[in-house]
């Protein structure tokens, strides 16, 4: 009998060991993949989760800050890189699964394997020292949250009033209890309530109106559709969509850029400011010395540097800047302009200080010249030439890569979608720019120069010119609009990342423009025909006035004028298009020529300008200069034909990386600089300079 009930007691057990073990395997979480890869084209691919078992409703927190907790399917996907997603069940279970889409064309693998290579360079770009030995928070936190008009858009058609506030000010609501009555005058009343739990404030009267389209106050006013906020018990901390918290950090590159501008603005006692109006002196020719050494006027040097610089990022990078710091982005771009007129001063007047001309009249100059032979002669040697060999290779890189590829890819994307008829021809465009290119830069820097002299001023002027016809014929929202850029620059909204958050976008867009402190445009001053190298330095501040301060700030302007800086959803070149459309509705057409003008001229600049990078490492002949122009033309038809994501982003990250080697060679030698600079305004108040003759009549 005892062995009956052992035996029935052991089977008894086994049963339950099995069925507890079922059950658990019940609350398991179980993952069924689907990888789409749906063209050969770059980041469109699918992860999609079929998720069984826990207990539901699960959450997905994918490591792509985009794809939403709620979301089971992650687009927009870069193929051969692995996406990590922990699912969530409602009883906290988790499941931490890895995902990849293979990556079958050519362009998809060289994306992939270059996607790693961008985030690392990214991570020493854009690392943030302060936050790193913990002088600040970089996470965003929000104390209050607005009340808007419901369904509210930029552009709406509609006026709407207070009717009626159901909560008093002050008092306590919770999330979703309703707070007010407001009138719309197309669609009546709109019972409206609230978006957090918290105290709230009233910020319009009863009977008064929120917002008119009508009023161009309104319009412009940042902000002018919230009518109530309520205040957190807590502060939150804003998150991406998939739960990461919010971070406005300060990107080293942009520090190291803006100390640099700001200290050689002091070192300098203020030379951006007080050298002006000789700098336009120079540039219009009155100092102009015909048997000066050199090849080109200070004009054609200026207009060749600006080309490189005026571009994209006067465009598509100020509606960048715009999108994510709002309106007072613009202040801080202006002073950061401001400042790195400095800094194109000192690394100008070292360009031709240390230039070589060979016997054939061929010049030879900018940073890699300076950064060698001037810290040799500092008894830095060894520094110098690692400095200068470093930054040759960025500067071959970087003319490939961001001044070149990019251009043309970009150019060609904007172009087809204005002109439908080239939309699948990117390799024949890019044959006939190679083709225009080549036609310009085989004649030299002289050639180069022709052209940039006149493509400069007329791609300026068609853009100057449409600008201000659009705020022209917004010039009643003058007052509004420098109010907004004031208010934001000063008064910012947790969202915009508050003051540090809108500071720092509006540097790091100036400094992404002009290029200031980058050591580029010293290559193609150096060439210019003087005997006396501050002056080039005089002329070469006024390239960050141009690009930044001008053609930056109308850009801005034309976003805030026309009520585009509270548009949400698109940015870059298409955000500044629709707000030129809004406007002039053909401009769009002009606009997008302009781009390929700013885009054709930065090409041809930074062709010269990586060929002198490319000799000073692959020796000065004929036959290495043809090598590297003939590699150039290639990677023009390349940028426009394919789309290389990452590799692009990495070229383009390359001219910012040239700023490191450059600036440490600009303050060793910026002692040398302020004695010339000394020495040089001696001899102009005693008029000892060259100074063309106004001829009597």
């Amino acid at each position: 009998m005892r062995k009956y009930l052992l035996s029935f007691l052991f089977f008894l057990l086994i049963f339950s060991s099995l069925q507890a073990q079922e059950d658990f395997n019940e609350k398991d979480i179980k993952v069924v993949p689907e990888l789409i890869n749906p063209s050969n084209l770059i980041n469109d691919g699918i992860i999609e989760l079929n998720v069984t078992g826990g207990v539901p409703p699960y959450t997905f927190k994918w490591s792509d800050q985009d794809t939403s907790l709620k979301s089971n399917k992650a687009t927009g996907v870069v193929e051969g890189i692995d996406y990590t997603v922990v699912i969530t069940d409602a009883e906290q279970n988790t499941l931490t699964k890895s995902y990849r889409i293979p990556a079958e064309s050519i362009t998809e693998n060289f994306n992939g394997a270059f996607k790693p290579i961008v985030d690392n360079l990214a991570s020493i770009l854009f690392w943030d020292p302060f936050s790193a030995i913990g002088l600040y928070d970089p996470i965003v936190y929000a104390d209050e949250k607005n009340v808007p008009i419901p369904n509210w858009y930029s552009g709406i058609q509609d006026a709407y009033k207070l009717e009626e506030w159901l909560v008093k000010e002050g008092e306590h609501v919770d999330r979703n209890q309703s707070i007010a009555i407001i009138k719309s005058e197309k669609e009546g009343n709109i019972e409206v309530k609230a978006s957090a739990s918290g105290t709230l404030t009233h910020l319009t009267s009863e009977g008064n109106t929120i917002y008119d389209y009508q009023n161009t106050e309104d319009v412009i006013e940042a902000g002018a559709h919230f009518f109530a906020k309520v205040k957190y018990d807590e502060p939150v901390i804003l998150t991406h969509p998939n739960g990461d918290p919010i971070t406005f950090p300060i990107p080293f590159i942009v520090v190291w850029l803006i100390l640099g501008a700001a200290f050689f603005t002091l070192r300098m006692g203020f030379i951006n400011l007080r050298g002006f109006r000789h700098a336009l002196d120079l540039a219009k020719g009155k100092y102009d010395d015909p048997n000066a050494p050199g090849r080109i006027t200070h004009f054609q040097a200026l207009a060749t540097a600006v080309s490189a610089t005026v571009g994209l990022g006067n465009i598509a990078g100020v509606a960048v800047a715009i999108s994510l710091g709002g309106a007072g982005a613009t202040f801080w771009m202006i002073l950061a302009g401001l400042l790195g007129m400095s800094s194109k001063f000192v690394e100008c007047t070292l360009g031709v200080k240390y230039r070589f001309i060979s016997k054939e009249g061929k010049i030879f100059g900018g940073p890699m010249n300076y950064l060698r032979y001037g810290l040799e002669k500092r008894n830095m040697s060894g520094l110098g030439k690692f400095l200068a060999g470093f930054f040759a290779v960025l500067g071959v890189g970087a003319s490939f890569g961001g001044g070149n590829m990019f251009q043309a890819n970009q150019s060609f994307e904007i172009l087809s979608g204005q002109f439908q008829f080239l939309e699948g021809h990117g390799f024949i465009f890019g044959l006939v720019v190679a083709a225009l290119v080549a036609v310009v830069i085989i004649g030299g820097i002289s050639s180069i120069a022709k052209v940039t002299g006149k493509v400069v001023p007329f791609m300026a002027a068609i853009y100057v010119l449409g600008a201000l016809i659009v705020i022209g014929i917004n010039i009643e929202n003058i007052g509004p609009a420098f109010n907004a850029i004031f208010e934001g620059a000063f008064n910012p909204t947790a969202l915009k990342g508050g003051i540090i958050g809108v500071l720092i976008v509006g540097f790091q867009r100036a400094a992404f423009s002009n290029e200031a402190g980058v050591g580029s445009a010293a290559i193609a001053h150096s060439a210019a025909k003087t005997n006396h190298p501050p002056s080039e330095g005089f002329v070469a501040l006024l390239e960050p006035f141009i690009d930044t301060v001008v053609v930056c700030t109308l850009t801005a302007l034309v976003l805030i004028f026309t009520g585009m800086h509270e548009v949400e959803g698109i940015g870059g070149a298409q955000l500044t298009s629709e707000a030129f459309a809004s406007v002039i509705s053909w401009f769009p057409y002009v606009l997008a020529a302009a781009v390929f003008l700013f885009a054709f001229s930065t090409m041809i600049s930074w062709s010269y300008y990586g060929m002198r990078a490319w000799t000073y490492l692959f020796g000065k002949s004929n036959q290495s200069e043809l090598i590297y122009k003939l590699l150039f033309l290639l990677f023009v038809v390349v940028g426009a034909s394919v789309s290389l994501g990452a590799v692009l982003d990495f070229s383009d990250m390359m001219i910012l990386a040239m700023s490191f080697p450059n600036i440490i060679g600009l303050y060793i030698l910026s002692g040398e600089v302020r004695d010339d600079l000394r020495e040089y305004l001696r001899k102009l108040k005693a008029g000892e300079l060259f100074k063309k003759q106004k001829i009597k009549v």
